[in-house]
């Protein structure tokens, strides 16, 4: 396989044109390896979706490996203005393809961003400063079930261990793994050696891939993310201790949820927690 397959130079070389170096302090690290960023595009199959949207592009590794798989249109969210070039000369050898959104992509409008595009998709390699709250903001859509049929993600590999946990694995399993199984179904597909990165991050990454469930149990998100945070901000204690930073008589919240006040958090499932909500809630 060509290492430009669309006439465009090399990554590295485009990057070095630009003085581009990795900041730090937006959670950058360029993926350079063809191979790899192909491998990621295809597991988004991105010429079955209507939208692609990427946040945190860069030079445009990943995006590039996206158009290359056959995405219709990407739309790529990108705060670097040191990035943007790169970009549009990726937009200019895909014409029409390509739409750049120069902006935080904590503060878009994801629905109007998808618009009436169905099914849309999210791949990225998610800057690591901004990974967890792109994805609960992202879990948290309403109304659901949402236009994004795949999330296909990047994180550090401790995130990702966090996001697709169970009770089992007590020391991963927390509010994130709850609200994220709650309405998707999760999993690791591959790991990601440090090495791979410019520069390597002292960890390991993994991609993960969320897809959402048409039917979740039925609840309101703002009151499961209280109650969640509640009972894993002091997970060492029984929810009866836990739950008083949101209930006056926790013991009665936990009875009408059908929960001993003796369990901890990290013992509770989704199904559990679902029902706290709810109780929380009609309370």
């Amino acid at each position: 396989m060509s290492e430009t397959p669309d006439s465009l130079p090399p990554l590295r070389e485009v990057v070095a044109s630009l003085g581009v170096e990795a900041k730090k302090s937006l959670g950058q690290n360029f993926l350079f390896d063809l191979n790899l960023t192909r491998r990621i595009a295809r597991a988004a199959d991105p010429a079955s979706a209507e939208m692609i949207v990427e946040v945190g592009p860069g030079p445009g590794g990943l995006t590039r490996a996206l158009l290359a798989e056959g995405a219709r249109k990407i739309v790529a969210i990108e705060r670097d203005a040191r990035c943007l070039p790169a970009l549009e000369a990726i937009a200019r050898a895909y014409p029409g393809r390509l739409e750049i959104v120069e902006g935080d992509a904590l503060e878009q409008d994801y629905a109007a961003l998808f618009g009436a595009a169905r099914p849309a998709r999210v791949c990225a390699n998610l800057p690591y400063n901004v990974a967890t709250p792109l994805l609960t903001g992202w879990i948290e859509t309403e109304p659901w079930p949402p236009a994004f049929d795949r999330l296909v993600l990047m994180f550090q590999r401790e995130v990702a261990e966090r996001i697709v946990a169970s009770p089992a694995r007590r020391a991963d399993y927390g509010r994130l793994a709850v609200l994220a199984n709650w309405r998707c179904e999760t999993k690791i597909l591959f790991d990601v050696s440090p090495s791979a990165f410019t520069p390597p991050p002292k960890v390991t990454s993994s991609v993960v891939e969320l897809r959402p469930r048409a039917a979740p149990l039925a609840c309101e998100a703002r009151a499961l993310s209280r109650v969640t945070q509640a009972a894993f901000g002091q997970r060492r204690k029984m929810l009866r201790q836990s739950l008083k930073s949101i209930s006056r008589d926790p013991p009665a919240l936990l009875a009408a949820a059908g929960i001993e006040e003796t369990r901890r958090a990290e013992e509770i499932d989704v199904a559990g927690f679902v029902a706290l909500a709810r109780a929380f809630k009609s309370g």
